[in-house]
């Protein structure tokens, strides 16, 4: 058969409908897939781009999974830190309520001291002895009335002859002196002596006795020395022009005051319940106490208080707060002179069994919440990650697993808050053990909340990382659209123009078939 040939109208109409349905074929694959680019053929370029960028988007958004587990592990840390911190509440609660119940201890450890004769709250030393009597000593005189040759001499002293008797006044002393004892004027006459006078015929010891009825004193004559006795009952004042026949000074010669037998004694007292070592000097000095209100001052970083009875006995005792506790040993010159307190010991403290007991039901109740600890640090768990039981969160937020987050979890049972279980018998005893259990609870209530902050401030790192990686996929899917998504209403204008075209090159089609019938009709 031969080869059948078309007309050249044929063929080009032919031609041109081919190239429409290979243009409409593509334009209804770009309306389908919603992309311009849809194979390397279309845009080598915009195709691996937009694939690169798709690549990635899809490698970050897997990441996104396990950062949304990292934000549930976190914020169920946080809850788990919530409980913990109500728990630790209850049992401060729980310790609280030791503190409002009566002491544990019907007497308390004590030491009483042997009475102090006077001693009062004000004055802690008590009745002071009698005061010791000073003298005064002149230096020219001699006279013993011994019977003897005892010449009386000096420049303006007294002078006489030898013999008894015979060293009187009158070479030494006139009328008109006058000796001033205590107030009391003694003065000198001729003869005739009464009251507070003296012949100036009289020997030394005359003047001397009427000075001793003035002081209460005894004065003597010796070795050429005049020694006057002041008493006991005041101080000796003199003054007077005949003073200085006798080698006196005019002056005040005070009394030395009388000490109490506490005075400068020092009382030891070690730590008692974990308190401060005591040491006190008694006496009015600087430093030194004297007073019940000083005492106590004293012993009050020692954990103790002192008071005193009618009869002068000072009691030391243990402070309500350290009940539970024996006073510490006593020492010092205060204890071994068995004129002042004489030996001290504390006694041992005597428990309440009505207040053991209600304390001992509030440790039952405090050792329940403690094991609550326990268990719900060990439930604060998320998709096998617990934060509170020590273990790693580890976060990537990458494709090339270069940018990373670690959080390091920490182990929140009562041993790692510091807490523990209480024991009857040993805890709970008084305020001051009791307040050392709340000591604990404040300190577990302070790393609650500092581990709190620390797990918050890294939710916050790691929500704002699952922000930025969102976005960032959005941003790179974008790109990809934007180098292979087709103009939907563009590529629906050239379909409607590329049908139509169709359209007319099928009509043109068999125009030029319809011309080619008509010729071989003027063949028949």
């Amino acid at each position: 058969m031969g080869d059948i040939v078309l007309t050249a109208s044929v063929r080009q109409n032919l031609l041109s409908l081919q190239s429409t349905a290979e243009l409409l074929s593509t334009t209804q694959t770009r309306l389908a897939t919603g992309k311009k680019v849809n194979s390397a053929l279309d845009n080598p370029t915009n195709y691996f781009t937009a694939a690169g960028l798709d690549s990635r988007a899809s490698d970050i958004n897997n990441l996104l999974d396990s950062i949304g587990n990292g934000v549930q592990v976190l914020q169920q840390a946080n809850n788990g830190i919530t409980s913990l911190q109500k728990l630790v509440d209850t049992a401060k609660s729980i310790a609280n309520q030791a503190l409002q119940t009566p002491s544990g201890y019907t007497t308390k450890s004590q030491a009483t001291t042997a009475a102090i004769a006077g001693a009062t709250a004000d004055n802690l030393l008590g009745t002071a002895g009698a005061a010791t009597a000073n003298s005064v000593t002149g230096t020219a005189v001699n006279n013993d009335d011994t019977g003897g040759a005892d010449p009386i001499t000096g420049a303006t002293k007294l002078s006489g002859t030898a013999g008894a008797g015979s060293d009187n006044l009158a070479s030494g002393f006139t009328t008109s002196d006058t000796i001033v004892v205590n107030g009391t004027t003694i003065s000198f006459v001729a003869s005739g002596a009464t009251g507070n006078q003296v012949n100036v015929t009289d020997d030394v010891d005359a003047l001397l006795a009427k000075i001793d009825s003035i002081t209460g004193g005894t004065s003597s004559v010796s070795g050429g020395q005049i020694t006057l006795g002041t008493g006991t009952t005041r101080d000796l004042e003199i003054s007077g022009s005949g003073l200085a026949k006798l080698g006196l000074t005019a002056g005040t010669t005070a009394l030395t005051p009388g000490t109490t037998a506490l005075s400068g004694k020092v009382l030891e007292i070690a730590s008692t319940g974990g308190g401060t070592a005591v040491s006190v000097t008694f006496g009015t000095g600087a430093g030194e106490v004297h007073t019940l209100d000083q005492l106590n001052a004293a012993l009050k970083d020692n954990n103790m208080t002192a008071s005193i009875s009618a009869d002068g006995k000072i009691t030391f005792t243990t402070t309500n707060d350290y009940a539970s506790q024996t006073l510490g040993a006593f020492s010092g010159t205060a204890t071994t002179d068995p004129n002042t307190f004489g030996a001290l010991a504390g006694s041992a403290p005597a428990e309440d069994a009505n207040s053991q007991n209600s304390r001992a039901s509030l440790i039952a109740q405090y050792n329940k919440v403690i094991e609550q600890i326990r268990t719900t640090a060990q439930d604060a768990s998320f998709n096998g990650v617990n934060l509170l039981n020590g273990d790693l969160l580890k976060l990537v937020f990458n494709e090339t697993g270069k940018s990373t987050l670690e959080i390091q979890g920490v182990t929140f049972d009562p041993a790692g808050l510091g807490l523990e279980d209480l024991t009857k018998g040993t805890d709970f005893l008084d305020n001051s053990n009791t307040n050392a259990i709340i000591d604990k609870l404040n300190a577990a209530s302070t790393t609650l909340r500092a581990q709190a902050s620390a797990f918050g401030s890294n939710l916050s790192v790691v929500q704002i990382r699952q922000d930025f990686n969102k976005n960032l996929i959005n941003v790179l899917q974008t790109g990809s659209a934007n180098l292979t998504l087709a103009d939907t209403n563009e590529e629906a204008a050239n379909s409607q123009a590329l049908a139509t075209r169709q359209s007319i090159a099928v009509s043109a089609l068999a125009l030029a078939n319809q011309s080619q019938q008509s010729v071989l009709q003027l063949l028949r």
